[in-house]
């Protein structure tokens, strides 16, 4: 415990899922945090988060102890997170840390993704990475340092059929985190990448979510199929991975343990990405 007192912390995407697991984990270590969300927004086809989602952020951070401002914003609008950040600065004196974790994504075939989807997905994922920076660096520069932690996917490092838009922007997001990287060490601020695998997330609780882990067709899913997320992984009995998995990873990558550490791409997978394809010793093994 311990291992983030005295720090300040935003988080995007922080109404639900792994955005609220990464500001409930720092304030167990004793950060005060800064919240942003998008409640409601209602672009997506899997229900997003809603204000009544932000509160529950917003409770189980007071319950720790920590305290905790939480806005509703768009991370494609720089004035909304600028508002967030200066409120962070004029309450808890400073920012250390940022994690650029609000991302969405939609299901089609490659040539069937509506161009305003398309367009919402990069904006979004890499737009909205990049506003996020640009709100932190001036307020961590001034703090002498900090750490931000850009969140890809393993999508990030491979392809993936029937959401070409989000695998895109994924890649595209590792490049921002690089860059990005060689351009603010010389402020002593750090900018790391976290790649999850399939994690177990509202974000996965829809048909889209069903199809991906089932490996049938488009519209083929059914919810049971979320279980087939056990092949993706090399370890025993690991299927959609807890969000606690991702949360750890943040940590580390915010707390000074992680100091000496910058452009680092984090996969946190389960050893998917050791394997030439799907685990077929447990496919088999299930087969008997």
């Amino acid at each position: 415990m311990g291992r983030m007192e005295g720090k300040v912390a935003l988080v995007t995407g922080a109404a639900r899922g792994q955005g609220r697991a990464h500001a409930i984990r720092l304030a167990q270590e004793g950060a005060d945090i800064l919240a942003f969300d998008c409640p409601a927004d209602g672009r997506v086809p899997y229900p997003v988060g809603t204000a009544s989602d932000l509160a529950i952020t917003v409770k189980e951070v007071e319950a720790l102890g920590r305290r905790i401002i939480a806005h509703e914003g768009d991370v494609r609008e720089q004035a909304a997170l600028d508002e967030l950040v200066a409120s962070g600065i004029q309450v808890f004196g400073g920012l250390d840390v940022a994690v650029a974790n609000a991302g969405i994504w939609t299901v089609h075939p490659f040539a069937d993704v509506p161009e305003d989807e398309f367009l919402d997905v990069l904006n979004v994922n890499i737009i909205g990475v990049w506003r996020t920076l640009k709100a932190v660096t001036p307020a961590l520069k001034s703090r002498g340092g900090g750490s931000v932690i850009v969140v890809s996917s393993g999508n990030g490092v491979e392809g993936s059929p029937h959401y070409v838009h989000y695998v895109a922007s994924k890649h595209g997001v590792l490049g921002l985190a690089k860059s990005a990287a060689l351009e603010f060490g010389q402020f002593g601020i750090r900018v790391n990448s976290l790649l999850p695998g399939p994690t177990d997330t509202p974000a996965l609780d829809w048909q889209g979510g069903y199809d991906l882990c089932s490996g049938k067709g488009p519209g083929q899913g059914v919810k049971a199929d979320l279980q087939g997320a056990k092949y993706w992984s090399v370890l025993r009995d690991v299927g959609l991975l807890p969000t606690q998995a991702m949360s750890e990873a943040v940590l580390w990558l915010a707390s000074d343990e992680s100091r000496w550490t910058t452009g680092l791409e984090m996969l946190v997978d389960g050893g998917h990405m050791l394997m030439p394809g799907l685990n077929m010793a447990k496919i088999a093994l299930d087969s008997q």
